[in-house]
């Protein structure tokens, strides 16, 4: 298909970082906000904010969120954010889309995270009514802080009651934070009635994260690369109808899969698991939907009756609601008809 073909094609997506998704535009408005200096030419602003597209690890890759943090400590830095990175998605055809954060990582001048949660769901219910675009809200636990503390995070966001937050998530260092030391964590935010999403087998060899994170009762995973390193994985992982978030750019980049053909999406896709296809970080990764798209079909053939599959599967895992679930589906065959 041509490039236009792929940006006209209605899309989902599940697995994507708001404070790594910034568009370059906004990123200015932020640094103007926050009365931060930043390079005047968008070349040498882009070097500060996109990961290589080869790093030594996912520590190195995730080195580039510092220059963004300071950036994102107000409501109205909040808001903004959320609904630049929902407008990007929505001008790219993406119909239904949900952004995470951490509520944490925007408290270091004083915001409660009620507030963190409200300024971002205001973003995106901005964008919402000006683009059409259903985006929903998920907020993350760090893997590195006090699980005290996260705990924490997930009540205080619980009782915001904003109805555009629809989940958790945990995410950082995987390696040194493995889904046992956060099980209680898992456990908490589904009592809470967040469902979960996790990420795990990013890196390190940790299928066993995946398995654990499944015996939790967590229905999707970010990332899932290494889930061929552990026997029945797969076949279980199918069996209990997880959704796989891929993200192929910025698995290349975390060295995670050393070359695209790596990958396990042939697999996944071979023994019928659900798949949905993400950015993971846009401004990071230098990618958007359409860019990704046009590597599955590159590298792995797809066509667009494997776009529509994919987007039904992510549809069928997110956390909209079932009325929006029943009309988004509805939505995705009506738009991909022509295609077929």
């Amino acid at each position: 298909m041509q490039k236009d073909d792929l940006k006209k094609l209605a899309k989902t997506e599940l697995h994507c970082h708001l404070d790594g998704s910034l568009s370059l535009n906004a990123i200015r408005c932020l640094a103007a906000m926050a009365a931060v200096e930043i390079p005047k030419e968008d070349a040498e602003l882009r070097k500060l904010v996109t990961a290589p597209e080869s790093c030594e690890s996912l520590k190195d890759y995730l080195k580039t969120f510092d220059f963004i943090r300071p950036l994102l400590q107000t409501k109205e830095a909040l808001h903004l954010a959320a609904y630049d990175v929902a407008k990007q998605a929505a001008l790219e055809n993406v119909i239904y889309i949900e952004i995470r954060f951490a509520p944490e990582l925007s408290m270091d001048q004083g915001l409660s995270v009620s507030e963190t949660v409200e300024a971002v769901c205001a973003g995106l219910l901005q964008a919402q009514k000006e683009f059409g675009i259903v985006a929903k809200a998920l907020i993350c636990g760090m893997r590195h802080s006090e699980l005290s503390f996260t705990k924490a995070i997930f009540s205080q966001a619980k009782a915001a009651q904003q109805s555009l937050l629809v989940g958790a998530d945990f995410a950082g260092n995987e390696a040194d934070y493995p889904a046992e030391m956060i099980a209680d964590g898992i456990s908490h935010a589904s009592e809470l009635g967040f469902p979960m999403t996790f990420h795990a087998g990013e890196q390190c060899g940790c299928a066993a994260n995946i398995a654990y994170a499944m015996q939790l009762g967590v229905r999707r995973i970010g990332h899932a690369t290494v889930i061929l390193e552990e026997k029945n994985l797969l076949e279980n992982f199918v069996a209990v109808e997880m959704t796989a978030e891929v993200c192929l750019t910025s698995n290349l980049q975390t060295k995670a899969i050393q070359k695209i053909s790596e990958h396990p999406y042939p697999a996944l896709k071979s023994a019928g698991a659900r798949i949905s296809i993400n950015t993971d970080n846009r401004t990071v990764s230098n990618t958007n939907l359409t860019k990704e798209y046009a590597l599955y079909e590159e590298h792995f053939g797809s066509s667009a009756a494997d776009f529509l599959l994919h987007n039904q599967d992510a549809i069928r895992g997110s956390f909209a609601s079932r009325t929006e679930k029943k009309l988004l589906l509805s939505q995705l065959e009506e738009a991909y008809e022509p295609y077929l």
